[in-house]
């Protein structure tokens, strides 16, 4: 390794100009990434709601569709922007009175539950449908061109345009993220660190891995619009730790070799050892969300593996070039670090580290248990702020219309319309269930099949499928709906075996059960990764449960805040989290680690080495840590889209708590299990010896 980190040194402005000339290409990859706002869209394919989408598409040619509410609007009026809306491409129909009958046509004509749920005394309903799907870029430009026709007593709700929304608010505030995460960083670096530019070509090495990572995901596609916002602020945290490193190598080296170039290669060289290992335990950790059936992780956890990876690589290759490109701005700004030792902090953890060990024991359980049975959502407008245009639609669509979730009906073509209709009048007895409307509910006793149009018939019927609307008054991911999802298709398999029931609400019943299990499948996949590697890197079968527990512990009491503050968090919150702060803060605890079993392994007392490895890992902990903390706090209180806010404030958290667990508790860990560390750890050979003689 010394001899790559001689080729790097010698090689630096050459490595450092092609890492110039490779932003190019990323850049224009990061531009041409498609990005995905819909979160459902990354349900699995082969569950009956996704399937019953394709259908939908496939047959009836219906891909998103919205429900577009008009006030104190003359009927007339009404026609004329339903014209205009039908002009708009990818609407593929409109569909509302006129669709039926004409205008000179008393409404009264309609059954009475078609009337009542489309108009109220001052507000009249359209149902749109598109031929393009939920997330498809054709539909938000349509969402956009429609919003500009209407006026400001017009409002249009659905998933296409909470999606559209989510858009438009996300590439507001994505490059703001960025910004807040590298001013704080850069802030909290020139407080610890002993060089005020120092911050300036970390931030430049880092954020030109984090380039290189968004534009490589050209080849995966697209990406959800989570993981892009994420990205950049989570490279960032987690692989700060790595330039930190390296910079603090040099400068001990630069006290045992007068060469810079020469101390730079032997830097490198214990940076690669150091840090390739450590950055295991993260990329497992990211590894871990590839194993969810709900497919975001995949997304999540494919980018952030590649992007430490990267962050690894230009660690070692572009960092150093800089720094010693830059090295004489670097010594003029030198000065004594901000942050002081600690020593007395440090002796006073490890003199009473009986109450650290008393309180994780008594501590424990009740935070497994908080962290357990805190309160999740999955409704995804919750996670938008409320004057939003598709938000105040949904509210409108609730006040008005007291209508919730619209599912859809997919069934056989050929159920005989007795079964149908004894099915339809079952389906309305279920609670919160305004109607169900189809061909049968449509014609009534008033309207003979003849004088359908053919434009309705086609929405409704095909060759296959007969397509039926179930309005409720129940909102998507309540207890209520999901129970009302249940009835219904109870009713409908004892029906039609063939017949699916599909739409928000089902998919997101669905996504509920998913994460459900997908929750217990990632964390028992990281913390055995992690248990494996910390085996390996410690040639130990009881340092693994030591540093697991602890970690675990840390994040017990991060994920079980909320539920003692009362606070709801979005669900991917709860899976996603536990993994990222146990693969990016056990490096917390392998950096005390490995002081204490070099120590220890030496033949130096318990005491003394679980002091030394405290006193000597405890300002690189918190350096660590703080620099997490920077890179993730602010985007948490600054965001909107509350999915990304308690993601970031979590990883914030978690960061702070881990850095206090790891300070306080690890080390009453060491002095209460120093025997069996001993015993059962391979390069602690040292303190056997010590301990025979």
């Amino acid at each position: 390794m010394y001899k790559v980190g001689e080729k790097i040194v010698k090689w630096r402005i050459p490595i450092f100009i092609v890492g110039l000339l490779l932003l190019v290409p990323s850049l224009l990859g990061m531009i041409r990434t498609r990005v995905n706002y819909d979160i459902l869209y990354y349900l699995p394919k082969d569950i009956e709601t996704m399937q019953g989408q394709d259908i939908l598409v496939e047959e009836f040619g219906t891909g998103a569709y919205s429900l577009f509410l008009c006030e104190g609007m003359e009927n007339k009026d009404v026609s004329v922007l339903k014209k205009k809306i039908e002009q708009v491409e990818h609407v593929e129909k409109v569909v509302w009175y006129d669709s039926l009958m004409d205008l000179s046509v008393p409404m009264e004509m309609l059954p009475d539950k078609v009337r009542e749920i489309f108009n109220t005394e001052d507000c009249t309903m359209m149902f749109l449908i598109f031929d393009t799907t939920t997330s498809a870029d054709e539909t938000m430009e349509a969402i956009k061109e429609i919003r500009a026709l209407a006026g400001k007593q017009c409002f249009l709700s659905g998933m296409s345009a909470i999606v559209t929304d989510t858009k438009e608010l996300s590439e507001q505030e994505t490059p703001v993220y960025v910004l807040i995460a590298v001013f704080l960083s850069a802030l909290v670096l020139a407080i610890a660190m002993e060089s005020f530019f120092i911050p300036v070509v970390f931030l430049l090495g880092i954020g030109m891995a984090i380039l290189y990572n968004l534009g490589t995901n050209l080849f995966l596609g697209e990406i959800s619009y989570i993981t892009k916002a994420l990205a950049a602020v989570l490279q960032l945290g987690v692989t700060m730790d790595y330039s930190i490193f390296l910079w603090h190598s040099y400068q001990e080296q630069l006290n045992n070799y007068t060469d810079r170039k020469e101390a730079m290669a032997h830097a490198v060289e214990k940076t690669i050892k150091s840090v390739c290992g450590s950055s295991l335990t993260t990329v497992a950790g990211f590894i871990a969300l590839c194993f969810m059936s709900f497919t975001l992780g995949l997304d999540l956890g494919i980018v952030m593996a590649k992007g430490v990876v990267i962050g690894v690589f230009c660690c070692v290759t572009i960092l150093p070039s800089m720094i010693l490109i830059f090295d004489r701005v670097l010594e003029k700004t030198k000065h004594r670090p901000l942050l002081p030792d600690m020593p007395r902090v440090s002796d006073f953890i490890t003199r009473h580290y009986q109450i650290f060990a008393l309180l994780l024991l008594l501590l424990f359980v009740p935070a497994a248990y908080c962290q357990k049975n805190a309160d999740v959502y999955y409704a995804l407008d919750e996670t938008l702020p409320e004057d939003l245009p598709s938000i105040m639609a949904n509210h409108k669509l609730q006040e008005n219309f007291n209508m919730g979730a619209l599912h859809m009906l997919l069934i056989n073509h050929r159920l005989p319309g007795k079964e149908v209709r004894s099915m339809i009048g079952e389906m309305e007895q279920v609670d919160g269930v305004k109607a169900v409307l189809g061909m049968e509910t449509l014609l009534g006793s008033r309207i003979p099949e003849r004088m359908v149009p053919d434009s309705i018939k086609k929405i409704l019927e095909n060759g296959n499928y007969e397509l039926m609307l179930v309005s409720n008054e129940y909102k998507v991911a309540s207890d209520e709906v999901n129970q009302q999802i249940g009835e219904l298709q109870e009713i409908l398999k004892r029906y039609d075996p063939t017949g699916m029931l599909v739409g928000e609400a089902p998919c997101t019943k669905d996504l509920i059960t998913i994460t459900d299990k997908d929750f217990q499948v990632v964390n028992a996949v990281s913390i055995l990764a992690v248990f494996i590697i910390i085996i390996f890197v410690f040639k130990s079968c009881f340092l693994p449960v030591v540093l697991v527990a602890v970690i675990e512990f840390a994040i017990f009491i991060n994920l079980g805040i909320p539920y003692l503050t009362g606070t709801t968090l979005p669900f991917i919150a709860s899976i996603v989290i536990g993994t990222i702060q146990l693969g990016s803060t056990v490096d917390y605890a392998i950096l005390m680690t490995s002081r204490y079993e070099t120590e220890r392994g030496s033949g130096k007392s318990k005491k003394e080495s679980i002091q030394i490895a405290h006193r000597a890992s405890m300002k690189s902990v918190i350096v660590s840590a703080l620099s997490f903390f920077a890179a993730t706090f602010g985007v948490g209180a600054y965001s909107n889209i509350d999915m990304i806010s308690a993601l970031c404030s979590l990883m914030a958290r978690g960061a702070l708590i881990s850095m206090v667990v790891v300070l306080c508790v690890l080390p009453s860990m060491f002095m209460v299990f120093d025997k069996v560390i001993c015993k059962t750890s391979k390069n602690f050979k040292g303190a056997r010896k010590n301990e025979q003689k």
